[in-house]
């Protein structure tokens, strides 16, 4: 594996539940309720935490085949537990999904920046790296997410300040977007926010 899944104490195909997954869930629990996306899922834990701790109808989705099984294998997990589970669709950002289908979406992307001559030839470094500024899969979901929302919905984005903060909410606007602090914490290396984005 990568030296950047050494970094998060992760060896293997699928991102597992960190700091900025626990944020995510933060933010989102109590906020959301309707139908709700999680894009870029990993193995599921935001979607899991959705399912428990509010009365969402979650979907999840990922680009990544690895990451798709093992949510499904918790949402699975979660119904012989008796509770709802949670819809699993392989996919690339919102691409999959129809207009004005969700209420919220939930996004923990790959922030890191990159070496731009470093190959992405993992899944590892993948779910990690966001290319050279951090922000190579952040702009096409802030381009593309809003087709997805319902008119009244709202984007929770997990946004680094190692990606360019200001950056982030510059394209967020262009995009027409509002944006609110829902929670922040800061780390030794890094402040990490999640935006609601309306």
């Amino acid at each position: 594996m990568t030296d950047l899944a050494d970094r998060r104490g992760v060896n293997t195909t699928v991102y597992q539940p960190a700091e900025d997954s626990g944020l995510l869930a933060k933010a989102a629990v109590g906020r959301v309720s309707g139908r709700v996306l999680e894009v870029g899922t990993g193995s599921g834990w935001v979607s899991e935490q959705l399912v428990r701790k509010t009365d969402a109808d979650v979907v999840a989705s990922d680009l990544n085949p690895h990451a798709c099984r093992q949510a499904a294998k918790r949402a699975a997990a979660l119904r012989e537990e008796g509770e709802r589970g949670f819809q699993v669709v392989r996919g690339n950002l919102v691409s999959p999904f129809r207009d004005d289908s969700f209420d919220a979406v939930a996004f923990n992307p790959p922030y890191l920046p990159a070496d731009p001559d470093a190959e992405r030839d993992d899944w590892m470094e993948t779910a990690l790296t966001g290319g050279e500024d951090g922000r190579a899969v952040i702009d096409p979901f802030l381009d593309a997410v809003g087709r997805v929302l319902k008119p009244e919905g709202e984007a929770l984005l997990l946004v680094s300040s190692l990606s360019g903060y200001d950056d982030v909410l510059d394209r967020a606007e262009a995009n027409g977007f509002s944006h609110e602090v829902v929670v922040q914490e800061s780390y030794p290396f890094e402040t990490l926010t999640v935006l609601a984005l309306k």
